[in-house]
């Protein structure tokens, strides 16, 4: 997994865990990459330009331009040159600027320019890393689709010991390392996804629906996008919004049309991720108007099932399709999820069990197990943004597992 030839915006701000980011400098120029330091002026108070400069073979940049000869720093033309942007370190200072958009240096308004996938490794005091305002900037900046590097539980720099640390250099560049090669695995690669509820009309003004957010949906198309694959993703009535411009967003709002719209994609793609939480059942006859309760008894709703989106593709699947697929259990969860695995004829299944904290609708979190027919996996609680990163790491290692067999 090399970085040969990849462009890497190595930002550094002003933290005593600057002085990791020479050994980081050193190792990813070492694994081939080509490296533009961007410091903060804050950052050249613990480390100096001269030495990341020597490193990295190019003037390090700092300011908007250059005093002595009013050389003019484009910070755009650095957000356009860059495969990707690595911060480490990243105080809560550059945190919250990041977050808000609060562009007062050169190191902010790169990353406000910057294309392409951004990784940023968070180092501070652990009461720092544990405050709200942190944990929510850090939240926010995931949602906008960027990567959290998690910092290490240690010795820190106030002489106490908890998480702030910031990861290792050499553990920094496995992650880019995994990233481009997963970048390459699902670049080009056409997804279908489906996310959100679906709301199955009552009257006018009702509907039969459930708690899903769409939320684990969402994260996903996020995180297949940034991998380089061109995503469809077919949603519910939610109220989130994609920010990864090349994800096209299908709007529907019942199972019979979800059905539509993924049986309609679903013979052009590689994979197919099933992640709404389809209704299983819809009112058998809608009433045209809204239904009075001062003139009528209480009415009886007749219910019919609705399809079974995933087990219709599972049978119109094809050799080299992978088909992924959601089970939200309350009992006997991997009995459940095995059993849907096999009757949908899925690839995969990721269950999430509602007996675990943080995990299910609504939240921000996820607990996942994931199956294949052959292996099971289970992951600590984690952000839904990780949570995808480790669905799609899954799904491109059981395609390659797939492919060595073929």
């Amino acid at each position: 997994m090399s970085l040969q030839g990849k462009h890497i915006i190595l930002g550094i701000c002003g933290g005593i865990a600057a002085y990791k980011s020479v050994s980081l400098l050193r190792l990813l120029v070492k694994a081939g990459a080509e490296v533009q330091v961007v410091i903060t002026p804050a950052g050249k108070e613990f480390i100096t330009p001269v030495t990341l400069s020597a490193l990295s073979q190019k003037p390090v940049v700092s300011e908007f331009f250059t005093a002595n000869t009013g050389e003019w720093h484009s910070h755009v033309d650095l957000g356009l040159w860059a495969d990707c942007m690595v911060i480490a370190p990243a105080t809560a200072s550059s945190i919250g600027k990041m977050a808000h958009g609060i562009a007062d240096n050169m190191l902010i308004t790169t990353y406000l320019s910057a294309k392409s996938p951004v990784f940023i490794a968070p180092a501070m005091d652990l009461d720092m890393m544990a405050h709200p305002s942190t944990q929510a900037n850090l939240r926010l900046l995931e949602s906008y689709g960027n990567h959290i590097i998690e910092p290490e539980v240690g010795y820190l720099a106030s002489g106490l010991t908890g998480k702030g640390r910031m990861e290792e250099p050499e553990r920094i560049v496995e992650v880019l390392q995994k990233h481009f090669a997963s970048t390459e695995t699902m670049k080009g690669k056409k997804v279908l996804i489906t996310a959100g509820p679906t709301h199955e009309k009552i009257d006018p003004v009702r509907f039969i629906g459930n708690y899903s957010s769409g939320k684990m949906g969402y994260a996903l198309a996020e995180e297949c996008a940034s991998r380089g694959a061109e995503v469809t993703l077919v949603s519910g009535p939610v109220s989130l919004s994609i920010s990864n411009p090349s994800v096209k967003v299908e709007k529907v709002e019942s199972a019979k049309q979800m059905l539509a719209a993924c049986q309609n994609h679903f013979p052009a793609v590689d994979v197919a991720i099933m992640c709404a939480a389809v209704a299983d059942y819809a009112p058998a006859h809608p009433a045209d108007s809204k239904i009075k309760r001062e003139h009528q008894e209480v009415p009886v709703i007749e219910l019919v099932k609705n399809p079974d989106i995933a087990a219709t593709l599972g049978a119109a699947k094809k050799p080299g399709q992978q088909l992924v697929g959601f089970a939200l259990e309350t009992d006997h969860e991997f009995d459940n999820a095995l059993e849907k695995l096999a009757r949908k004829n899925l690839d995969m299944i990721v269950l999430n069990s509602m007996r675990d904290r943080g995990a299910g609708f609504g939240t921000d979190t996820n607990k996942v197990t994931i199956f294949t027919r052959e292996s099971r996996k289970e992951y600590p609680l984690k952000s839904k943004r990780e949570v995808a990163a480790d669905i799609v790491d899954a799904i491109i290692n059981h395609g390659c597992e797939l492919s060595s067999e073929q």
